[in-house]
């Protein structure tokens, strides 16, 4: 008996006709990785978005996928903290995943959520994920099919097929990794992907020696995509020449869009501050920007 085969992929994103053709496509695992938030800059608040994935619809087929409690380590200090191996497996079973799988992920805002979880998935050995292009916005605005309610049973049931993490990947920077940056101890361009309208006006310092290269700089408004390689180049053209490049934002799920765009342009030496603003701001709350 021959087994079925993925769908492969050939970039990390997918256009919204991409997933349409190949919507029920054997061993294709398609991901809601919508996150809500409330506030700005410090104040600013998240929560899971299953009851708008549920109420608001979805992609036919596509689990939800819980980044704030599953695909996060769970009481730490930080938000959006990245999971461990073992939590990773589990949450990744637990929606559906095998080894064997082709994963999409999107999200119903500009992408970071749908990129932050791409980005574990990678970190972790995972290659066959991509990013829906436009997200849920583009897909519904397309007059795609749209499911309201939960799946069906079964549809979001554990894989009975065991799904094991990879060796996680140098994808990260800790603080300390930072700072040596900022203290030109070990170079790399730093760019800060969160835009200020999330930020918000009174904040303590971003981190000192920052690119800003925010979210809107490089997704296009209109279709909420990735502006195209060109555009991107001209974009990231200030940091394309440095050795490593170190994207942050406040909780490292923007940083991962900017982390998205530069794979597109076959940057391979990005790595994401995962703790962010959040941790910075928390043990750098002196530490201004020049």
């Amino acid at each position: 008996m021959v087994s079925p085969m993925a769908p492969v992929l050939t970039s990390p994103l997918v256009s919204t006709q991409w997933l349409a053709d190949h919507i029920g496509a054997d061993e294709l695992v398609v991901l809601d990785a919508s996150v809500m938030t409330d506030g700005v800059g410090t104040a600013m608040q998240w929560q899971g978005a299953r009851d708008a994935y549920e109420q608001h619809g979805h992609v036919p087929g596509a689990r939800y996928a819980d980044l704030v409690d599953d695909f996060s380590a769970p009481d730490t200090a930080l938000p959006f903290t990245r999971p461990s191996a073992e939590r990773f497996e589990s949450a990744a079973r637990a929606v559906g995943v095998t080894n064997t799988s082709t994963v999409v992920v999107y999200d119903d805002s500009v992408g970071e959520w749908a990129a932050r979880l791409w980005w574990i998935f990678r970190a972790f050995g995972f290659d066959h994920v991509a990013v829906l292009d436009g997200g849920f916005s583009k897909w519904r605005d397309e007059g795609r099919p749209v499911r309201v309610g939960p799946l069906r049973h079964g549809g979001t049931a554990p894989s009975a097929e065991p799904f094991l993490a990879g060796e996680e990947r140098p994808f990260w920077a800790d603080h300390d990794r930072v700072l040596r940056a900022v203290r030109g101890e070990e170079p790399a361009a730093v760019v800060l992907a969160a835009p200020p309208s999330v930020l918000g006006r009174d904040h303590p310092g971003v981190v000192p020696g920052s690119t800003p290269i925010t979210t809107d700089d490089v997704i296009d408004p209109e279709t909420n995509t990735l502006r195209r390689r060109a555009a991107l180049a001209e974009v990231f053209a200030p940091v394309l020449d440095a050795d490593e490049i170190v994207t942050y934002c406040g909780v490292g799920s923007a940083a991962c869009v900017d982390a998205l765009a530069l794979t597109v342009l076959g940057h391979d030496r990005v790595k994401v501050y995962d703790g962010s603003l959040a941790e910075w701001w928390r043990l750098e709350p002196d530490m201004v920007a020049s």
